[in-house]
């Protein structure tokens, strides 16, 4: 389980992000990930095919539920330039050949979420842009070897060292990340999913004013400055 809290669904995916943004939100969660085939049909747009995979994983572990029965939630992301889906690296010459197809480019990121409740899946979809500066060879081969890039579709990770070389991003970053917050959010609110119940209530925050004694050394230390 991903929390001390009652888990509220379970989260068909081993991406730490994307648990790390689910938490964010307060939704307690089970993390089971499930493997499924992730190549690319032929002829297969983008959209299409983050639909696909983000359906798949969840009714994948859908089927696998016993008795408790909580909602599945289940996300793909690809990262797409000139229409080519670019997935996790294979290898170091893979990463490196991705690092510089987006450099000093702008590229699309999908991400598809999931949501299965009672033999039904709900889906939402968001589409963002991200613009990469152009980037020296000593630059590429440095962010690969920090290793932050070996797992990440289109290798590399905004919320990471990349931030660095991204010049501007147009949508969700939560989206870019892996889970698109506003989708995943709408999504689970129509499957039942209360959303707000466990926020604390925020704690009384008191500005202390300060002493006609620290009035006084902030006057002086002005008058010593000027």
């Amino acid at each position: 389980m991903s929390n001390t809290s009652k888990p509220l669904i379970y989260l068909a995916s081993a991406s730490p992000r994307r648990s790390a943004l689910l938490h964010q939100i307060g939704v307690a969660h089970h993390v089971w990930p499930v493997e499924v085939d992730e190549r690319v049909h032929a002829a297969e747009q983008p959209p299409c095919y983050v639909q696909r995979l983000a359906d798949t994983k969840a009714r994948a572990l859908w089927a696998r539920l016993g008795d408790v029965r909580l909602p599945v939630l289940a996300a793909d992301t690809a990262v797409v330039i000139d229409e080519a889906i670019l997935g996790k690296p294979r290898d170091e010459a893979d990463g490196l050949r991705m690092l510089r197809r987006l450099s000093g480019c702008t590229h699309a990121v999908y991400t598809a979420v999931a949501v299965c409740r009672s033999d039904r899946c709900e889906m939402a979809l968001s589409v963002s842009e991200v613009t990469f500066r152009s980037l020296s060879e000593e630059e590429i081969l440095t962010y690969w070897r920090s290793g932050e890039p070996a797992d990440k579709a289109g290798a590399y990770a905004v919320q990471g060292r990349a931030a660095l070389y991204i010049e501007r991003i147009a949508g969700s970053y939560s989206g870019i990340m892996g889970l698109p917050i506003f989708e995943t959010g709408q999504l689970l609110q129509a499957a039942g999913v209360p959303l707000t119940d466990s926020w604390a209530p925020a704690q009384d925050e008191h500005t202390e004013l300060p002493t006609q004694a620290s009035s006084k050394r902030i006057s002086t230390a002005a008058e010593v400055r000027g």
